[in-house]
C-alpha cells in the first residue's frame, strides 16, 4: 500500500460532520474561508511578489489595494453577502482582484470561461440568479440584455468602455463573516448533454483543496506558478490562483498559451510550478528552443485531463533534468485533486493516476451501487472535504450524481492493492463491438504514443452489424502521418478487435467546449 506518510509530513487530521450528514476526515487546522487564505497573505508576506502578467508587477500590498478599492465600490452599488456576479474575465491581472473583491463581501463568485457564447452565458446568468456581471470589454457583445436578464443591475468591464473596475470607490468596509459551509463559488460544468450544472465549491472544499496541493507536491511562498490554464477553470482558480495565495507564493499570469511564448516566459520568469493538460508539454516540447532555455527552475509538472505519452515524458526528463513530472486526476466537483502521484512515482506508474488525496476517499461500485473486490473495475465514487454539496438550485441533478457522501464521477475505474487508482474510460464511451467491450482511453493511450500525435479521441460509430465500430480522431504536428502508418502501430499494440477501424487525420485542435473538455458527441456526428 502507498501510504501518503512515507512521502510527506502530513498534518493533523480528525472526523468531522459536514453538508448534513457526510462524515469526513478534515484538516484540523485550516483556512476559514477562502478570503481568510488572501488576508493571510497580505499579513505574513506583504511586499512579496503576487502577481506578474506581461510586465506587470503586484505585491500583495498592492494586490491588497486594489482587492478593497473593488470591493469598497461593489457594495457602494449595493452588492451584498451571497449574491452571485458571474466573471467573464479572461486570463489578467483583474481576474484576481475581483474574485477576492468578491470574497471579501461574502458574494459568490460565478467565473465563466470566455469561450462560451449568448446563449450559454445567458442560461448560466439566469440560473444562478446574478445581480451582477464584470466582463472584459471585447467580450460586451455576448452580455445578455436587460429583456433577457432582468436581475442583472451591475454590468462592469474591465476595460474603458461603460461602468470600469477603475471607476468604482466606496468607504471602507470589514470583511464580511461567512460560513466555511457557504458557497464560496459557482463553477458551471460542462453540459454535454444539456444545460450545465453549477457546482458549488464552498469555503470548506476549497480550503482542503489547496493544503492537498501545497502538502503532496510541497508548496511555499518561494514557488512561481504559470497560470496557463483558463483560471474560470477548476484547475485555474483552485490549483492555481487559491493555492499560490494559500503559500503567499507568486502566480504569473499567462494571458493566452502559445508554446513558443509559454517556454520563454517559464525561462524568464523561473517558473517553478505548473498544471497543465499533456498537449501543452508536448506542444513545448516541439519548440526548437525548448532544449537551449534556462529552464532549471520548473520543479513541478502536474498533468491532468489526459494520459501522459510515455514519449513525452521520457523527452522531458531529457529535456528538463530537475522537472518532476505529477498525476492530478480530479474535477470540478471535487474542487480540483481526488488523486495525485506522489513526487517522483509518475514514471514508475505512468498507467496510474495517483493515489486518493490525504483526506480523499475513493470508491469502485457495481451498477448496483455496492463496492467491488480490489482490482476490479467499477464506477468510481469519490468521498471527502473536498467534494462539492451539490449543483446550484438543481436537486435532481443533485440527487442523481451524489450518493452516500460521494460524488458518482461517471469514470470507470479501478483501485489495486496498493491503493493506485486507474481509469479505464468513461461509462459513456464504452465501445461495444460485436461484444467485445473496448476502453476508448486504452486505444487512445496507444494512439498517443505515435511520434508527431498532439490530440487522440476514440469514439463508436453506430454499425447495424457489430453494433458499433471504432473510429479516431487525430490532431498531429507531423503532416506526413498517414492513416496506415497509425493503424499498423496500432496493430502491433492492440487486440484485432480495437484496432481502429477508420483514422480521420485532422488539420486543427479537437472540438472542445467552452470548459476545454474533448467534445466527442461533435465526432461521433
Amino acid at each position: 500500500m502507498i501510504d501518503w506518510r512515507h512521502h510527506i509530513t502530513l498534518p493533523d487530521t480528525r472526523t468531522e460532520t459536514h453538508f448534513g450528514g457526510r462524515s469526513l476526515r478534515c484538516f484540523t487546522v485550516r483556512p476559514p474561508s477562502f478570503y481568510a487564505m488572501f488576508s493571510q497573505a497580505v499579513a505574513t508576506r506583504p511586499d512579496h511578489e503576487a502577481l506578474a502578467c506581461n510586465d506587470q508587477r503586484w505585491t500583495y500590498r498592492q494586490l491588497d489595494a486594489e482587492v478593497n478599492r473593488i470591493a469598497n465600490g461593489l457594495a457602494a452599488r449595493g452588492l451584498q453577502a451571497g449574491e452571485r456576479v458571474v466573471m467573464f474575465i479572461s486570463n489578467r491581472a483583474e481576474f484576481v482582484s475581483v474574485l477576492f473583491a468578491l470574497q471579501k463581501l461574502g458574494a459568490i463568485a460565478v467565473p465563466v470561461g470566455t469561450r462560451e457564447q449568448g446563449p450559454g452565458l445567458a442560461y448560466i446568468v439566469q440560473q444562478c440568479g446574478a445581480v451582477g456581471i464584470i466582463f472584459d470589454d471585447d467580450l460586451a457583445d455576448r452580455i445578455p440584455d436587460s429583456a433577457t436578464a432582468p436581475a442583472l443591475r451591475l454590468r462592469i468591464t474591465t476595460g474603458i468602455k461603460g461602468e470600469t473596475l477603475s471607476s468604482l470607490n466606496g468607504p471602507d468596509i470589514a470583511p464580511a463573516t461567512v460560513d466555511e459551509e457557504a458557497c464560496a463559488c459557482i463553477l458551471y460544468t460542462s453540459g454535454t448533454t444539456g444545460n450545465p450544472k453549477g457546482a458549488m465549491l464552498t469555503h470548506f472544499n476549497i480550503a482542503h483543496s489547496v493544503i492537498h496541493f501545497e502538502i503532496t507536491l510541497k508548496l511555499d511562498h518561494e514557488d512561481r506558478a504559470a497560470l496557463a490554464v483558463p483560471a474560470s477553470h477548476v484547475t485555474g482558480l483552485v490549483a492555481l490562483i487559491a493555492v499560490m495565495v494559500h503559500v503567499a507564493g507568486t502566480l504569473v499570469i499567462v494571458p493566452e498559451f502559445k508554446a513558443a511564448f509559454f517556454v520563454q516566459l517559464a525561462a524568464r520568469e523561473r517558473i517553478t510550478y505548473s498544471l497543465m493538460v499533456p498537449a501543452m508539454y508536448q506542444l513545448c516540447l516541439m519548440q526548437p528552443e525548448f532544449r537551449a532555455l534556462d529552464l532549471s527552475a520548473w520543479r513541478v509538472g502536474g498533468y491532468g485531463g489526459a494520459p501522459m505519452p510515455v514519449p513525452t515524458v521520457r523527452s522531458l526528463a531529457e529535456a528538463v533534468p530537475g522537472l518532476t513530472l505529477v498525476n492530478c486526476y480530479g474535477s470540478t466537483e471535487v474542487t480540483s485533486p481526488a488523486t495525485i502521484m506522489p513526487l517522483g512515482l509518475s514514471a514508475i506508474h505512468n498507467d496510474s493516476v495517483g493515489i486518493a488525496v490525504p483526506c480523499g476517499d475513493i470508491r469502485v461500485m457495481n451498477d448496483e451501487g455496492q463496492p467491488v473486490a480490489t482490482g476490479e473495475s467499477g464506477e468510481l465514487w469519490i468521498g471527502g472535504p473536498m467534494v462539492v454539496p451539490g449543483y446550484w438550485d438543481n436537486r435532481e441533478a443533485t440527487a442523481k450524481g451524489f450518493a452516500d457522501g460521494c460524488w458518482r464521477c461517471g469514470d470507470i475505474g479501478s483501485v489495486d492493492e496498493q491503493g493506485l487508482v486507474r481509469i479505464f474510460d468513461r461509462i459513456k464511451d464504452m465501445i461495444n463491438r460485436g461484444g467485445f467491450k473496448i476502453y476508448s482511453v486504452e486505444v487512445e493511450n496507444v494512439l498517443m504514443s505515435v511520434p508527431g500525435v498532439v490530440e487522440a479521441a476514440v469514439v463508436g460509430h453506430p454499425c447495424p452489424v457489430l453494433g458499433e465500430r471504432v473510429h479516431a480522431y487525430l490532431y498531429a504536428a507531423d503532416k506526413k502521418l498517414t492513416t496506415d502508418t497509425v493503424r499498423a502501430h496500432c496493430a502491433a499494440r492492440l487486440a484485432d478487435y480495437k484496432v481502429p477501424e477508420q483514422v480521420v487525420l485532422t488539420d486543427g485542435p479537437l472540438p472542445r467546449n467552452a470548459n476545454g473538455k474533448l467534445l466527442k458527441r461533435a465526432l461521433r456526428g
